[in-house]
């Protein structure tokens, strides 16, 4: 199958007019459009289709209570005005779910023997998955807001007790209002980030 390039109102939509938002307008993001996100976003790679990110996504008043107490002051507005936060975690177990997802080879025992493989597969490929999920939600109309602003420590306790799940980030999802929007920011030049050798 011969790959072909997106047309430009594709990268504008996912790259280059595409913001962080910090304030939401009241059009709620309905179960539909999440079941959507999760469909595109799954379908991403991973090592070994490892797909270890998990993800929580907060849309209650009573989910937002039990998050507020982990984010800092600076997040705390948007992401209780936002109509969905998700929560973007990863499961150090995930290697449980290779013989399903990578069945032609026995990839479990790869990281039943290094946790510390396991751990630096599941955040690597969690994280992918995270970045995954921002595209595929600026793909269906959705505008989003990482950030890394919170207590992983407390988020971990109040969400994922007894699992074997870790946070990452947290990401607003929903209708951006254009009048939180700041600046756009520079980025480095090709010179500066990247060599040819």
């Amino acid at each position: 199958m011969e790959t072909s390039m997106i047309d430009k109102a594709a990268i504008e939509t996912l790259f280059l007019n595409a913001r962080t938002h910090n304030a939401w307008t009241a059009q709620p993001v309905t179960e539909a459009e999440l079941r959507h996100l999760y469909d595109i976003l799954k379908m991403g790679p991973t090592s070994a289709n490892s797909s270890p990110a998990r993800f929580v996504f907060v849309t209650t008043k009573e989910g937002k209570e039990k998050l507020k107490p982990a984010l800092s002051s600076g997040n705390l507005e948007k992401t209780l005005a936002a109509p969905v936060t998700a929560i973007v975690a990863y499961d150090t177990a995930f290697y449980e779910k290779l013989p399903t997802l990578f069945p032609h080879t026995d990839a479990r025992s790869w990281f039943t023997s290094s946790a510390a493989l396991a751990e630096e597969t599941a955040f690597r490929n969690g994280t992918l998955q995270g970045a995954y999920l921002m595209l595929a939600a600026r793909a269906i109309g959705l505008d989003v807001g990482a950030m890394s602003g919170f207590d992983k420590a407390k988020v971990d306790e109040a969400f994922f007790a007894g699992t074997t799940y870790r946070s990452n980030f947290l990401c607003n999802l929903g209708h951006g209002d254009p009048a939180g929007l700041f600046g756009k920011l520079p980025r480095l030049p090709f010179e500066e980030a990247c060599q040819i050798v």
